[in-house]
């Protein structure tokens, strides 16, 4: 039976597997290929379709001949607005769990074109070069109108956005006289920052294979996203199917930084196939065509600065203008992190919205805080230099003890010892201030600094534990692994809590038959599927412990819960460790096959109320950049964070050193072209849309900051995936300040703007 519970203070239960740095359970699966992917089931009497994209920004379908392509022996079917049936008819059917506010896209709904590269048809066929082969030469035809996708244009169409995404703050009200503080400053900057459009490029594409059950409208899919249960509800309402018959399974999911998070239009495509056909189809998106929906939208934003003879922060002014789609609000949490990020009394923020003819933009890793993060740290550098003070100790003058817009005490903050510890590691102390001033035959070398924060968020999540008779502990949830390592620090938590073995516990996710669990973003499924993960394991060790006080002799007759620890596949007492009972003893001697426990965990609401609840970390980069030919190499980082209890250091290592080369690919190389004429991104393919190599990366230094926190959530976790990444980026455009002299504010910063 489910049950749900508030979640307990943090114990010690025996066995410490959390905070070890176990190798990923999941990665024999993975590197032998037994791990399968959307794309990879080979289903029975499967089809294959192709999405054909728009190639106008703007305006209407006026004519579409398929006969040519359904001449081909072996195509079934071509899908578009004139032939898909009637399905649900209103906005909220197709919102998924983290729609923005407006009106959902819906795939091959009608004949406008809203953006460019839209799905407009889906070419069905036996086979999938086959189904290519239609997509090619299926005839479209098409009247266009006047499309608008330069937000540079839009700067006075901007609008403060209603009810934005799940997730969305409005930036506060103004504190007090941010105007009257900038005027009086005796140091002042005041500068725009850009960046343009970047896609999240995952290495899995997208795809969706449906399996057909053949019973009425049952189906089993396969679907590559970041929540199962979110695809789930979805095709339920969109398709008027029940639970049952929308079995949603996503075991093994190749990168999402947020792309995932919403449906996709494949699986909408693919289901759409399945059930007008009733056959199992498959539907796989190109790389190219991965540029045909969300990404980091393209913002502006204006920053301006005031601090006193003491270098003080006496004013600060931070307005972003965010691009969004014809059809939604998307919204990003941009400016109101620099409301709490330092002390300053005046402070003024706000964030607008421009549309423009491009699809709803979605969250990419640390959405909001990556754009802030590089305006914010950018221009904290450039007053720290007009002021005279060390860009560190200028952070140190203007240390935040309290979160100014919520008016709330943080749980814990480590972030000065981050600075103290990364600047040591770093050799900081070596710097020299004058730009141009370090260098090593004709490189010249810099060194930046810059700061992090993302919040430590926990949601609603259950999970579902399983201990038999032979002393095999199998935990469930319908959690997703991006990549993170959540099958490993599941599978640690679990064993921890009932003292058995790494070997002897199995961890299950991504499917919609188990307990349910949120979307894998934002940072926060450690502490949210953790929690509820620890919980189940908990209460199956309270119906253990009463059956071993039954057991004849029984050495723990009358010891409650807390008086026990499971340690080493066994229950013992805390005031005298040989009396002891083995685990699987119990079950056998009791004659029970197992004993089970389903929980559903959410956040303290005091804490939520009282506090606030954020990581911290503090990047320190050094470049050398080529004096004659302007390339940029970014030579050391040192990244020291500060996020709570870290579960395993090998998994946290890792998501922070990939966050660090995404920090480098920001920074110096990605951007998504638009050639405003056509309306189109130009560089839809890995050969041009830059991102790193191997050759690019070189040193990089990783701290964890250690910080108690037994307040933000039972394991005192605070996700580790968003806030390593942020700060990198402001620290190597910093960084290159120091080295040559000029200051780059619209990223990427390429070696063009150098010279």
């Amino acid at each position: 039976m489910s049950q749900t519970i508030a979640t307990p203070p943090s114990i010690h239960l025996g066995t410490e597997y959390i905070g070890k740095p176990v190798s990923r359970v999941d990665g024999p699966a993975k590197v032998t290929g037994a791990a399968k992917y959307a794309a990879e089931f080979n289903v029975p009497d499967l089809l294959y379709g192709v999405v054909v994209n728009s190639p106008i920004t703007r305006g209407r379908i006026t004519n579409i001949n398929a006969a040519a392509v359904l001449a081909l022996p072996g195509v079934v079917q071509v899908y578009s607005h004139e032939n898909v049936p009637n399905l649900a008819f209103f906005d909220r059917n197709y919102k998924d769990d983290v729609a923005p506010g407006g009106s959902p896209f819906r795939p091959l709904h009608g004949d406008d074109i809203l953006f460019n590269m839209q799905p407009v048809a889906l070419v069905v066929a036996e086979t999938f070069e086959l189904a290519r082969y239609g997509a090619s030469i299926l005839e479209i035809s098409y009247e266009q109108v006047d499309h608008e996708t330069d937000l540079e244009k839009k700067r006075d169409d901007g609008y403060k956005p209603g009810r934005g995404k799940t997730g969305w703050v409005p930036p506060p009200p103004p504190r007090g006289n941010p105007k009257e503080e900038y005027r009086k400053a005796p140091f002042q900057h005041e500068a725009e920052y850009i960046h343009l459009a970047q896609h999240n490029n995952p290495m899995e594409m997208f795809a969706t294979t449906v399996e057909f059950l053949g019973d009425g409208k049952k189906l089993r899919v396969y679907d590559k996203t970041q929540g199962a249960y979110n695809s789930q509800q979805y095709i339920a309402k969109v398709f008027g199917l029940s639970k049952d018959e929308a079995h949603v399974i996503s075991k093994y999911t190749g990168g999402g930084f947020g792309s995932g998070l919403r449906p996709q239009h494949q699986l909408f495509m693919a289901v759409l196939a399945a059930l007008e056909l009733k056959r199992s189809v498959r539907v796989s998106l190109t790389r190219q065509q991965m540029f045909s929906f969300g990404h980091r939208p393209h913002t502006l934003q204006y920053l301006k600065l005031g601090a006193d003879e003491t270098g003080a922060l006496t004013a600060l002014h931070h307005a972003a203008l965010g691009e969004t789609s014809r059809f939604e609000d998307f919204t990003e949490n941009v400016v109101n992190w620099s409301g709490m990020t330092y002390q300053c009394d005046n402070v003024k923020l706000d964030y607008q919205l421009a549309q423009i003819d491009v699809h709803t933009p979605i969250d990419m890793r640390a959405p909001g805080a990556a754009s802030s993060t590089f305006a914010l740290e950018s221009a904290m550098d450039e007053l720290a230099y007009k002021a005279g003070i060390d860009p560190l100790e200028f952070r140190l003058r203007n240390y935040a003890d309290r979160d100014q817009n919520l008016k709330r005490d943080f749980t814990s903050k480590k972030l000065r010892e981050c600075y103290h510890q990364g600047a040591a590691k770093f050799g900081w102390s070596k710097r020299n201030p004058k730009p141009r001033s370090m260098r090593d035959g004709h490189m010249l070398i810099g060194y930046g600094v810059a700061t992090g924060v993302w919040d430590a968020a926990q949601q609603k999540a259950a999970a579902r534990a399983s201990l038999t008779a032979d002393g095999r502990l199998t935990v469930s949830s319908a959690t997703n692994d991006i990549g993170t390592g959540t099958y490993t620090i599941m599978t640690q938590i679990a064993a921890e809590t009932l003292g058995l073995p790494i070997g002897a516990v199995t961890f299950v996710l991504g499917d919609t038959t188990l307990p349910e669990a949120p979307v894998q973003g934002g940072s926060w499924t450690a502490a949210s599927v953790g929690t509820a993960v620890q919980a189940a394991c908990r209460a199956v060790g309270e119906k253990v412990l009463k059956l071993a006080q039954k057991m004849a002799n029984s050495p723990l007759k009358g010891a409650s819960f807390e008086d026990v620890q499971f340690v080493d596949g066994q229950i013992r007492l805390n005031e005298d460790i040989t009396q002891s009972v083995v685990i699987r003893d119990v079950l056998q001697a009791t004659g029970e096959e197992k004993v089970e426990a389903e929980t559903s965990t959410q956040p303290n609401p005091v804490t939520q109320l009282k506090n606030s609840l954020h990581a911290h970390n503090a990047v320190f980069v050094e470049v050398c950049v080529d004096e004659d030919l302007g390339s940029i190499h970014v030579t050391r980082v040192v990244n020291a964070v500060a996020a709570g209890r870290i579960l395993n250091p090998k998994t946290a290592r890792s998501q922070v050193l990939g966050s660090v080369v995404w920090g480098i690919s920001m920074a110096l190389m990605e951007h998504s072209v638009m050639d405003h004429g056509f309306g189109r991104y130009m560089n839809h393919n890995l050969s041009e849309y830059h991102i790193p190599v191997s050759a690019d990366i070189h040193d990089i230094d990783v701290i964890f900051v250690e910080e108690d926190d037994d307040k933000v959530n039972p394991l005192g976790v605070k996700g580790i995936g968003e806030v390593g990444f942020l700060g990198v980026a402001a620290a190597i455009a910093n960084a290159v300040f120091n080295a040559t002299g000029k200051r780059v504010r619209n990223l990427p910063v390429s070696l063009d703007k150098l010279l």
